[in-house]
């Protein structure tokens, strides 16, 4: 693939802290992805998501939709979000930003940001929305943004639907791996690192649907019980971060150091928080069948070949957590109302379908699952340019 489109390093005058923007390409004018914060974030990272994005909306790109397929970028910050002048960071970056959202670049909540703050920023910095640039595409913005709007506002058992979309796809990406490889849901255990808005929502659809999961790993160690954790419990404790109040323990779970996830006694691993997160020097702690990532880029690439050598499958971001950005434009163009139930049977189809073709195309090649994602979306980028054209 050709390189970023643009590729653009900010410098904040009054912390010398810098921000980045990418755009890997767009499609229709406009490039879709988020913004994250987070201590240590680079260029070279922002421009492994923007190219990530450009995957992840060719991946879902469906004719008879009205959602049609945008281009990729991504924007991140290089603080720590907890940082007490993190939010003014924000306001002057976004500020900064300000041109690019108006014109061509979508973007929301990513690590380390949810979506109130990055909406409230982006008010402050005197933008009309963080998606203004896809107005002009739509066919009724008024019912749009309404529809958008209304879907933002309906909550799930005390969780925002736009939280739980991202972890129904998630979930859904394990659970078709699971009935392809005939293993029943009970007695399946699963270890999720993060708790926050895509690992909480992950941890709820899965324990649902009758796994069990025995650890959970936030910014204070792992919480581990080989016999399964009460989910519900830890999600209610849980503050904005998605850091577990451990008062809330029950005498049998055990708190253990934070890469204890890694090696827990478990079918299926979900690392749900940071990017590099399984890497050569830990890799060998694996024991899990299946990786599935929820976070982006969480594993490295020499890491993902070792792994496969030894019969770990993982489940690459570009798909597994393809299903926020998606259920956003779903919503926004119409596919879908604003509707729970709607959304939820709406992505787990969606999710069903590209898991299961990934699979089908790793099996008939000869090749993982990420290398068949990639030619899948090598596949559709040449229909969505002849259709809708792009810019690279």
């Amino acid at each position: 693939m050709a390189a970023p489109l643009m590729s653009l390093v900010w410098t904040d005058h009054v912390t010398g802290r810098q921000g980045f923007l990418v755009v890997d390409r767009l499609v229709r004018g406009v490039a879709s992805g988020g913004l994250r914060m987070r201590p240590g974030c680079t260029l070279e990272e922002v421009t492994g998501l923007a190219r990530g994005m450009t995957m992840k909306e060719a991946l879902h790109y469906d004719p008879t939709g009205r959602y049609v397929p945008l281009g990729g970028a991504k924007g991140g910050i290089d603080c720590d979000p907890q940082d007490p002048g993190a939010y003014a960071l924000l306001v002057r970056y976004l500020r900064a930003m300000r041109p690019h959202v108006e014109s061509f670049w979508t973007t929301g909540e990513d690590l380390g940001l949810t979506q109130d703050l990055v909406d409230r920023a982006a008010a402050e910095a005197g933008l009309v929305s963080s998606i203004q640039a896809v107005y002009p595409l739509l066919d009724d913005e008024a019912a749009a943004r309404r529809r958008l709007a209304d879907a933002f506002a309906i909550e799930v058992d005390g969780i925002g639907l736009d939280e739980l979309v991202g972890g129904c796809g998630v979930a859904e990406s394990a659970l078709a791996a699971l009935d392809r490889a005939g293993v029943p849901y009970p007695g399946t255990r699963v270890a999720v690192q993060g708790l926050g808005t895509m690992g909480g929502a992950t941890a709820r659809f899965l324990s649902r649907a009758g796994l069990t999961v025995v650890a959970v790993a936030d910014v204070k160690g792992t919480i581990a019980n080989p016999s399964g954790l009460d989910v519900e419990a830890l999600l209610r404790a849980r503050d904005a971060y998605g850091t577990v109040d451990r008062s809330v323990l029950r005498p049998d779970d055990l708190e253990l150091p934070g890469e204890a996830w890694l090696s827990a006694d478990a079918e299926v691993l979900v690392p749900a928080a940071v990017s590099y997160a399984v890497d050569t020097s830990n890799e060998h702690l694996v024991t899990a069948r299946w990786i599935v990532e929820a976070a982006n880029m969480p594993v490295l690439p020499e890491a993902e070949e070792r792994l496969a050598a030894r019969g770990v499958t993982v489940l690459p971001d570009v798909v597994v957590n393809s299903g926020t950005n998606a259920w956003w434009w779903w919503t926004l163009f119409g596919d879908i109302g604003a509707d729970a139930d709607e959304a939820f049977a709406h992505t787990r189809r969606s999710m069903r379908a590209l898991v299961g073709l990934m699979l089908d195309r790793a099996a008939s090649d000869g090749t993982t699952p990420r290398a068949a994602a990639h030619a899948v979306v090598a596949d559709r980028l040449p229909v969505i340019a002849e259709r809708f054209g792009w810019y690279r």
